[in-house]
This record gives C-alpha cells, sequence and structure tokens, in this order.
C-alpha cells in the first residue's frame, strides 16, 4: 500500500535513514523545512518531494500536508539557546500543537510522533517539553502513535560518531554523570516500528518505548569507543558538582556539545520498562553488530572478542 507521507524534520539523523526507507517501500514523499540546507538536502534520495515552507506558520503548514495520508514529525532540538527551556517549548510543545491543529484543518488524521524515553520525567527541560507535546497529541483526536526511543546509534550518529571524534582529541576525558545508564536502540530497529505502524492500525493509540536489550553506563559507551579505535583513552569520571560546572562552561562554547539541560537529562537513566521492539515483534539489535561500521576496524581483535562474549 502506497501512502502520501509528509515528514517534519526529515534531515536529521533518523529523518534521513526513515526517508530512504520509506521511500524504497514505494511510498510517496514529502520533506517540509523552513531552511533547506543544501548539504543535507544533497543526503536524501532523488524523487523526495521538497517544500521549503515555515513550519511554525498553521497556514502554510495546513497548506504543505493537506493532501497526506499521514504525517511524521521528528522535529527535535537536543540544546537550546540559553539555558531557560524556550526554545524546547517552541521545537516540541508550540511546533507539535501548530501540527495537530493543521492535520484537524487538513483533514489529515494520521500521526506519527517522535518522543523520547522518560518523557515528561526528571529535571531537565527537554524531557519536560517533550512530555507536554505527549499530551497534546493523546488529546488530539487523531489517530496517532508516539515513539520514545531511547539514544539511538548507528552510522553518524551523535552518540558513538561523537564520542569517536572526541577520544581522537582527548587522551584524557573528564566525564558528567559516568553511571548514568542507556539502553542504546539501532536506527534501523527505529525506522522499522516508523514502518510498520504506517501500515497497521493497531499501532493507533499506542506508545512505544524503543531501546535495546543491552544497558551500558556513559563510561562504558566510552570505553567501548576508544576499544573500536585502538585507543587508550583516561577516563575521569566527575562527581556531580563538577559535572554541572562542565555543563555550565559547555553552555557558552560554540555547537553545545554538552549542556547544563543534557547533565540534567543524565540524571534520568535511558532504559526502558515496557519494550516497545518486542511488542513490534522487531529484534533488537546488539551495539557490537554494528559498532565496526560506525567507527571503523581499529581494534578489529577486541570487536570480534566482545561479540562472543556477548553472544554467550
Amino acid at each position: 500500500m502506497s501512502l502520501r507521507i509528509v515528514i517534519l524534520g526529515a534531515t536529521g539523523f533518523v529523518g534521513r535513514a526513515l526517508v530512504s526507507r520509506l521511500q524504497q517501500d514505494g511510498h510517496a514523499i514529502t520533506v517540509l523545512s523552513r531552511n533547506l540546507n543544501a548539504h543535507l538536502l544533497r543526503l536524501l534520495p532523488p524523487g523526495v518531494k521538497q517544500v521549503n515552507a515555515n513550519i511554525y506558520d498553521p497556514e502554510k503548514l495546513q497548506h504543505a500536508i493537506k493532501d497526506a495520508d499521514a504525517v511524521i514529525n521528528l522535529v527535535g532540538i537536543l540544546n537550546e539557546k540559553g539555558d531557560n527551556g524556550r526554545g524546547f517549548q517552541r521545537a516540541h510543545v508550540e511546533l507539535t500543537k501548530t501540527l495537530i491543529q493543521a492535520c484537524k484543518n487538513a483533514g489529515v488524521n494520521r500521526l506519527l510522533q517522535m518522543s523520547s524515553l522518560n518523557a515528561g520525567r526528571g529535571e531537565s527541560y527537554y524531557l519536560k517539553s517533550r512530555g507536554e507535546a505527549e499530551q497534546a497529541v493523546k488529546q488530539s483526536g487523531l489517530a496517532w502513535t508516539i515513539f520514545e526511543p531511547s539514544v539511538i546509534f548507528g552510522i553518524g550518529d551523535g552518540l558513538f560518531t561523537r564520542f569517536g571524534q572526541l577520544l581522537k582529541l582527548a587522551p584524557v576525558m573528564p566525564l558528567a554523570r559516568a553511571n548514568a545508564k542507556f539502553a542504546p536502540v539501532y536506527i534501523g530497529d527505529v525506522v522499522q516500528a516508523f514502518r510498520q505502524a504506517l501500515v497497521d492500525r493497531k499501532t493507533i493509540g499506542e506508545v512505544y518505548e524503543l531501546y535495546g536489550a543491552e544497558i551500558f553506563t556513559l563510561k562504558e559507551i566510552v570505553q567501548m569507543s576508544a576499544r573500536q579505535l585502538g585507543l587508550k583513552t583516561v577516563i575521569v569520571p566527575l562527581p556531580d558538582i563538577l559535572g554541572r560546572l562542565q555543563a555550565m562552561i559547555f553552555d557558552f562554547v560554540p555547537g553545545k556539545p554538552f549542556s547544563s539541560d543534557n547533565f540534567r537529562s543524565l540524571l534520568t537513566d535511558s532504559v526502558g520498562g515496557v519494550d516497545g521492539l518486542y511488542r513490534l515483534n522487531i529484534r533488537p539489535t546488539r551495539v557490537q553488530e554494528i559498532l565496526p561500521d560506525i567507527l571503523g576496524h581499529g581494534n578489529d581483535r577486541q570487536a570480534r572478542y566482545d561479540r562472543n562474549r556477548a553472544d554467550r
């Protein structure tokens, strides 16, 4: 069944993978963006319709989605300008509410919403705004499905790829919240969850926690990255008082590789409770199956050892 699908946030890490797979499935894909970045758009497959539209403008958004069978909202930010929550409110809550109304006005009933594991919990503006957006979707009256992934890994991700870049520069790494826990989920499994939801009406009105079968601390994630790269990095776990100070300093670093709100998010472990992949009959991909492809084969012997040990 071919669907007309409009996607917001399609040029991000998840969006690029999802657009490519959905197009392979034969769906007609339209990508909306306020600023169509030429470099990012080149990463999208040919044949995808690209519409330059202010997605925060209710009338323009309504016009852009009017012929869609389904809308997918992938818009999300991990950091904002300053540290007051306004950026998260705009990107997550205000946009979601605008999209909901646009869907109603345009007669589009199906909405797939990207959220986050622990949405609505914890102290961070990020998680709080994700929770508010979820509530708006649940109360919308639309045929909605919500996905709550843990940290997502894959080639070009913001996890192993980012740490790999940092590790090459820093033989010593001071690490805030080193014992924070994650259950990383593979990008391909997240994409598969969206694919299934589009064609399975049983997923309507459901929230799916998407997380992997393995739980790692942040320190273990960094250590795995270093081993894969063949690096002997010294990791220095920071007490929370120094971790908060590190985050405050990075608030002023261009690009915000770490921030005060990131620190607050790390206070809540990103591990799940109800396995959404299992509910969708998706086998979770293990980190060691993909890590050599993410970081290269700098330490193949260690990678093979880790994979064998993980399979026992």
